[in-house]
């Protein structure tokens, strides 16, 4: 099976919206996250979506689903008190989905919608080869790296050729993955900033595959602009056949 588990557990503290998690708000007058649950539930590689889930916005998830016929989403489950719980979380419900048949899961973010068919293709296709998939986008700007003890002075420079920024899908063999996560509970770890980490601290080699650039995360104010108007430029080149 090819498992999506979409983690949808932050409140968007930075986002400053005073009603909605960040992943309910309206873009195109549709939700963010149905937006990017879209893009799984038509991919014909992809048998079962998972989302993790703000346990107070389940209910309020579950009729969006209905509302959106999404029909690969199979289950919802409460997130945990730090993205790596929520992940882990997720990939527990996907273990019992998959029902002991060797399966792929891509994880990604609830609020990153403009994943493209390829991209999700390239995740399982790489995990088939490589046994990981981590998105990544090359670094356009030169990357600081600063001092621990004085966060205005530069430590070092790395060579901007040596650079990439981690997105998602990040995408494992999901014995693989649950493995790592067992053995950081068992080592009393549960802050994780992603599973490209959590996978490297434990040894594993992993894969990177180009994504593409408009591939952002919706964290800030500024980045749903910036989304709302790549959005709008889509639609446009649909209408008026501008190149994308």
């Amino acid at each position: 099976m090819n498992i999506a588990v979409i983690f949808a557990g932050g409140v968007g503290c930075r986002m400053n919206s005073k009603v909605l998690p960040k992943q309910f708000l309206l873009m195109h007058g549709k939700p963010i996250i149905i937006h990017t649950l879209e893009k799984f539930d038509r991919h014909l590689e992809i048998d079962a979506i998972v989302i993790s889930c703000i346990e107070s916005w389940i209910y309020y998830l579950e009729e969006l689903v209905k509302q959106y016929n999404l029909q690969k989403v199979k289950s919802i489950v409460p997130g945990g008190q730090t993205g790596q719980l929520s992940i882990y979380n997720g990939l527990l419900a996907a273990e019992k989905l998959a029902h002991g048949e060797r399966s792929i899961v891509l994880i990604h973010d609830g609020v990153r919608p403009l994943i493209d068919e390829k991209l999700i293709h390239n995740n399982i296709e790489n995990v088939k080869l490589h046994h990981s998939a981590i998105t990544c986008v090359k670094v356009s700007e030169t990357v600081l790296m600063i001092n621990d003890a004085d966060e205005n002075s530069i430590e070092y420079i790395p060579e901007r050729r040596k650079t990439r920024l981690a997105r998602a899908p990040q995408s494992f063999w999901l014995e693989d993955i649950l493995t790592a996560h067992r053995v950081a509970l068992e080592n009393g770890v549960f802050n994780f900033i992603d599973s490209c980490s959590l996978m490297q601290a434990y040894g594993r080699k992993m894969f990177l595959i180009e994504g593409p650039l408009e591939n952002i995360k919706i964290t800030t104010p500024d980045d749903f602009y910036i989304m709302k108007a790549l959005l709008d430029a889509r639609e446009d080149s649909q209408i008026y056949g501008l190149p994308d």
